[in-house]
């Protein structure tokens, strides 16, 4: 039943994606050129290729492509599935604009018809037995038609073509600014969060919370640099790493990952294991970021200034028999101390307020990433991004500082966020 079900899955997403693909060669490439022209050939060829790099991007680290195959198909095919999203988006805006735009430019040639017919006159020359002449040369007949001043197939050309072209600057703009966003790096969010268990002597504690790092085929040591530089600028008393920080082996990413040994924090920097460590070898990832200085947190707990911070395995560790495990976590300690969690995952939520857990962060959603994946990651998730409540337990989730798939995000920025930790007895 599970292999039919992939399979019907995989079919529906294939069609999906030709008639996508169709859709889109229709619009800009067989409505805007001339049959046999050398742009429909080129947008024709497109139309085949830009897929074939997408999904040999998505096929090759799965299957251990050599690595410098996967960067080059990670460049082309993840930015093209961006590019298709925006692209099909902003010509379904235009759907609605191309009837529109038809309408006015035919009445503007129907008025400006009727008003050269109507300035139309005879001409009549003066005769002495008052019989008409002829008409001079070059003088309009009032009966004579008036071409069309833009003929029908010349309008839906011109409307094609406006309409193709403004959709065209729209969806690539928008990938445009959205990879920029990623390759600049995280910006810092600062937010403060009372405790009701934390004791004065730990009041202003902050936490540089990052997440889903992502680091890959695309995004490699320069993106770590710019994270840690970032961190280390805010000062923090502690960094928690919460999972995702990688898309690949340590033998392909362990260089890139080395600016994390450069990580300072007054009370150090911790880590906890995301889904696509389980992807990528997490024991093997645990054990490099051990020797890089980081504190991994594997169903465990230490105690900080004045609270505790745990830490639990991501839910994809079940496959490998090491999944979340909450009672050794949180089971022993004192309820009377707060309790700070790390998970990867805001849907361990529930689980996090039985153990009364003070506050628990988060990353995993992206913010959604691209819009409108915010709301598909709501079906999914308790808390796509920000700080909520549940019962006693405060959850924040990170957007995260990287991108999983294309480099690109719109409408939820990548993000680096300091918790400043209040307590009520302050």
């Amino acid at each position: 039943m599970a292999v039919a079900g992939l399979a019907v899955t995989a079919v529906v997403v294939l069609a999906l994606l030709v008639g996508v693909h169709r859709y889109l060669w229709r619009r800009f490439v067989g409505d805007t050129t001339a049959e046999g022209s050398a742009l429909r050939a080129a947008g024709t060829v497109a139309a085949y290729l830009l897929p074939l790099l997408s999904i040999g991007a998505l096929v090759a680290g799965r299957t251990g492509a050599p690595f410098w195959l996967q960067r080059v198909l990670a460049w082309p095919g993840y930015l093209w599935l961006a590019a298709l999203l925006y692209l099909t988006l902003a010509l379904l805006v235009g759907e609605v604009v191309r009837p529109i735009l038809r309408r006015m430019l035919a009445g503007r040639a129907n008025r400006s018809n009727r008003s050269n017919r109507s300035s139309a006159t005879k001409v009549l020359t003066p005769e002495a037995a008052g019989a008409p002449a002829a008409p001079a040369a070059g003088i309009l007949v009032a009966d004579a038609p008036v071409a069309d001043t833009l003929a029908a197939p010349t309008r839906r050309l011109f409307v094609a073509r406006a309409v193709g072209g403004a959709a065209a600057v729209a969806g690539l703009g928008t990938v445009g600014h959205g990879t920029y966003g990623v390759l600049r790096g995280p910006r810092v969010k600062r937010i403060t969060v009372p405790l009701a268990r934390l004791p004065r002597s730990a009041h202003g504690f902050r936490i540089a919370v990052v997440s889903d790092i992502h680091l890959g085929p695309i995004l490699g040591r320069a993106h770590t640099q710019r994270i840690v530089d970032t961190i280390n600028r805010t000062q923090p008393d502690l960094v928690a790493v919460v999972g995702d920080l990688v898309d690949g082996t340590v033998a392909d990413l362990g260089p890139a990952a080395e600016p994390l040994a450069r990580l300072s924090a007054r009370r150090g920097s911790f880590f906890v294991t995301g889904n696509h460590e389980y992807y990528s070898g997490a024991a093997q990832w645990i054990d490099h970021v051990r020797e890089l200085g980081l504190h991994p947190l594997e169903n465990a707990r230490v105690e900080i200034d004045g609270f505790d911070l745990a830490g639990v395995n991501d839910i994809a560790g079940e496959s490998e028999g090491k999944g979340p495990d909450f009672d050794r976590a949180l089971g022993d300690r004192d309820r009377t101390r707060a309790a700070v969690l790390l998970a990867h995952q805001p849907v361990v939520i529930h689980d996090a307020v039985a153990h009364g857990v003070d506050l628990q962060l988060s990353g995993h959603t992206h913010g959604g990433q691209l819009w409108p994946g915010d709301f598909i990651a709501g079906l999914a998730n308790p808390t796509v991004a920000g700080l909520d409540r549940y019962g006693d337990t405060q959850l924040y989730v990170s957007r995260g500082a990287g991108a999983w798939g294309p480099p690109v995000r719109v409408g939820a920025p990548s993000d680096i966020t300091v918790v400043e930790l209040a307590s009520r007895q302050a």
